[in-house]
């Protein structure tokens, strides 16, 4: 069990090594319950919603003229765009 110190705003550090195990990032959002006469923190995960317009931009292709998902291999892209070339690269 690690010890902390309350701030006087209230501000409690969590130890940098739990903040790692369980991926707590700043802008992290923590669920705080009292339990009996404890203290019980939870990490909110909650799935972002997705719209298509969300993806805009993600696949470009350099060939002209009007393009649907079915013009580009996702896999390809993804890989080429890691490698640093990108999605019409031979």
């Amino acid at each position: 069990m690690t010890t902390v110190t309350v701030s006087d705003k209230g501000q409690v550090v969590i130890p940098a090594a739990i903040r790692r195990r369980l991926g707590i990032a700043p802008g992290s959002q923590l669920d705080i319950e009292l339990v009996g006469d404890a203290i019980q923190v939870r990490q909110v995960k909650r799935a972002k919603p997705t719209r298509p317009e969300d993806g805009y931009g993600m696949l470009v292709s350099g060939k002209p003229g009007q393009r649907s998902l079915l013009d580009f291999d996702v896999a390809t892209a993804m890989r080429l765009t890691h490698d640093g070339g990108g999605y019409d690269r031979p």
